[in-house]
């Protein structure tokens, strides 16, 4: 019975020294590679000055607009000035418009090639739209908190309570729209998709009660239907808002419509590239 020999390195053409062993790069673990793509995301996002003026600049300005008009700051509003209302709704505007975005990115990114580099990583196709939803709310973040704080130091007056679950609430539900940017991103060209979901978005926003009160007519009642309209009421409630079973109602149909509706078109995508 023969011992078996350890095979080494040859000297012959390899210039390598007898019984070394040959180097075995470690692999990639998974989540390294969503940490390092993360950074990279947010990098690209910062980056980014057209997303930065729509998503950071714009509310705020806005806000400025239409939040110090005539004797807002003198008017209440529940636990609140109007003002303060009107830095709601940009707030939450802001995180809508971020979210939106940060989900039609990913189709777009596909139409470019960058989800086929990416199939060479350890990433999997849902870490990559995972990846890119978590960029998206920590900008809306800063949006929701940079609105805010203009609101505070121009005039807008709520309780403690109420700034930060207005804040919560504003960035939390922001989620429902970057599944309706994921959804409707697949299903709109890619190359404009941003330029048709803006005009829409403003239209939500107008129709669903969120810059404007939408009072006792017929259009109250329209209004309902809205995606806007659950999440337009939610990040009012704090200020004293009367939040109703139809409010809460209208959030969990529209997110449940997009997140099915995203998560449909994502695997066929995915089965089909």
């Amino acid at each position: 019975m023969s011992a078996t020999t350890p095979i080494t390195a040859s000297t012959s053409g390899t210039g390598t020294t007898p019984g070394a062993r040959t180097a075995v790069r470690p692999p990639i673990r998974t989540s390294t590679a969503v940490r390092t793509y993360l950074a990279v995301e947010l990098r690209r996002a910062l980056r980014n000055r057209r997303n930065l003026i729509f998503s950071v600049v714009m509310p705020p300005v806005f806000f400025l607009i239409f939040g110090l008009q005539g004797g807002y700051q003198t008017q209440s509003a529940g636990n609140g000035n109007v003002t303060a209302w009107i830095a709601v709704s940009m707030a939450l505007y802001g995180a809508m418009v971020t979210a939106t975005g940060g989900g039609a990115s990913v189709s777009v990114e596909r139409a470019q090639g960058w989800t086929r580099q990416l199939r060479l990583t350890p990433l999997r196709p849902a870490v990559y739209v995972a990846v890119k939803l978590a960029s998206a709310m920590a900008l809306g973040a800063v949006s929701v908190l940079v609105t805010l704080v203009v609101a505070g130091a121009t005039g807008a007056q709520m309780t403690l309570g109420a700034w930060i679950l207005c804040a919560l609430l504003a960035w939390v539900g922001s989620l429902v729209f970057a599944a309706f940017g994921l959804f409707m991103g697949y299903l709109l060209p890619a190359e404009n998709v941003m330029q048709i979901l803006g005009p829409v978005l403003a239209l939500l926003s107008f129709g669903g009660g969120l810059f404007v009160p939408l009072g006792d007519g017929w259009w109250a009642s329209v209004a309902q239907f809205f995606p806007t309209y659950g999440l337009a009421e939610l990040v009012h409630a704090p200020l004293g808002g009367d939040l109703g079973v139809a409010a809460v109602l209208n959030v969990v149909a529209w997110a449940a419509i997009f997140f099915v509706g995203a998560a449909w078109r994502f695997r066929k995508d995915t089965a089909r590239v």
